[in-house]
């Protein structure tokens, strides 16, 4: 049985950024990264966007090349789940019956696209976009394909989308909710976006709730809605969210549930585990201490830094800002802070323009900035939301005067 100093699950943003912290640091352990994929680790964000345009090769959305993984001594270990946790015995057990022992665990394994419930969400068309294996098999059959039907209006569901338009599909959007976005935007980021699809020939459809998929000759061919209309479609494209994949920890004795609970360093409940990336259930300073888990590159790479810190002996604890962004026809969207728990809306500029920000804040103070084709708000704003600064409404929205200029007149420690 093969043991390593580190052992890191998953293959993702946050794997990978564990093991390249580890070798920057100067740790010269052994190091290998277990994950299920058949890939070395490469960045997600581009499948919805630019691979799946078509518009990157998969060899440019690697993190490193795979030459550097043995160039740093990282053993690569492809294709192989993780079953089982013995945390008494530091040991993890792969899908081939094979054990690996540790010294530290970095459990980086992401989550699972969340499946439909119905009827016909395992045939053959219906698809999720979470990895390359994912983009590879939409491309594949997109010349066959005139009609798509997407299930879900947030980030992955609209840049699907909108890449879809792109290719000549005809698209329907299906969001559950009121609006799209609702779970992570206010509403004028959502009606913006509702009006930009629908401008670029998306049925962007609300309020709406799918019964089954149908099926033709083994393949899906269409969806049946809850109101009993038929949508035909040769490819059906499901963006629900995901389940964190974190069954072996909970089962070996970890806390948590819909993630793996973890305190200030990354560390889970079973000694020397640590959990980082979407996985990672964690009071977030910029969610109102609550517990959250945060699906971003930032929160994965932020958080791997802090766990590697912890293993080499550092006290440093998770406080980072979160952003995002998304990029949906030539709209560029970039996020500052989260939202969760908004009680007033500011828009700065004019959405007609197709150049704004959504400024949210919470007892008057700033906690997150949605910034549309708006570059200089996002970067000037993160000082608003770091400081929990207290800010005017009518100054906000005044989009001649620059957030650096308000940021330095209110500059006062957040207090409260």
């Amino acid at each position: 049985m093969k043991t390593y100093d580190v052992l890191i699950v998953g293959g993702g943003h946050g794997g990978a950024a564990a093991a390249l912290a580890l070798r920057q640091k100067g740790f010269e352990g052994s190091v290998a990264i277990v994950t299920d994929e058949l890939s070395p680790p490469y960045e997600r964000p581009p499948l919805s966007k630019e691979y799946l345009a078509q518009e990157k090769t998969f060899d440019r959305i690697l993190i490193r090349p795979e030459s550097y993984w043995a160039d740093r001594k990282v053993e690569l270990v492809l294709g192989e789940p993780v079953v089982e946790v013995n945390a008494a015995h530091r040991q993890v057990q792969l899908w081939s019956t094979q054990r690996f022992g540790y010294g530290s665990l970095i459990w980086a394994a992401g989550g699972a696209p969340r499946r439909l419930a119905c009827s016909g969400h395992d045939l053959p068309g219906v698809h999720s976009v979470r990895t390359r294996e994912d983009v590879d098999a939409m491309m594949a059959e997109l010349p066959g394909v005139e009609s798509v039907v997407v299930i879900g209006g947030g980030y992955i569901g609209l840049e699907a989308a909108a890449v879809l338009r792109k290719f000549g599909k005809k698209v329907v959007v299906l969001e559950a909710l009121d609006r799209v976005l609702a779970r992570v935007a206010g509403e004028p980021l959502s009606r913006f976006y509702e009006a930009e699809h629908r401008a670029h020939g998306v049925d962007v459809r609300l309020g709406t709730t799918v019964d089954y998929i149908v099926e033709r000759d083994g393949r899906a061919a269409g969806v049946r809605l809850a109101d009993g209309e038929v949508l035909p479609a040769e490819m059906v494209v499901v963006g629900i969210g995901i389940t964190p994949s974190v069954a072996p920890l909970i089962e070996a004795g970890a806390a948590g549930g819909n993630g793996v609970a973890v305190d200030g360093q990354c560390r889970t409940s079973l000694p020397h585990v640590y959990a980082i990336g979407d996985c990672a259930l964690h009071r977030n300073t910029f969610a109102a201490d609550a517990e959250i888990r945060l699906e971003s590159v930032q929160n994965a790479a932020d958080q791997a830094a802090v766990a590697v810190q912890a293993i080499l002996g550092g006290t440093d604890v998770y406080r980072a800002v979160p952003w995002f962004w998304s990029n949906q026809y030539d709209l560029r969207l970039q996020t500052v802070g989260f939202s969760l728990g908004y009680d007033e809306v500011v828009v700065r500029g004019d959405p007609q323009n197709r150049a704004f920000t959504v400024v949210y804040l919470r007892q008057g103070r700033v906690i997150a900035l949605d910034c549309v084709n708006s570059t200089k708000d996002y970067v000037q704003g993160k000082a608003l939301v770091v400081g929990g600064l207290r800010v005017p409404a009518n100054q906000l929205a005044d989009a001649s005067r620059p957030l650096k200029e308000l940021a330095a007149e209110c500059a006062s420690p957040a207090t409260g």
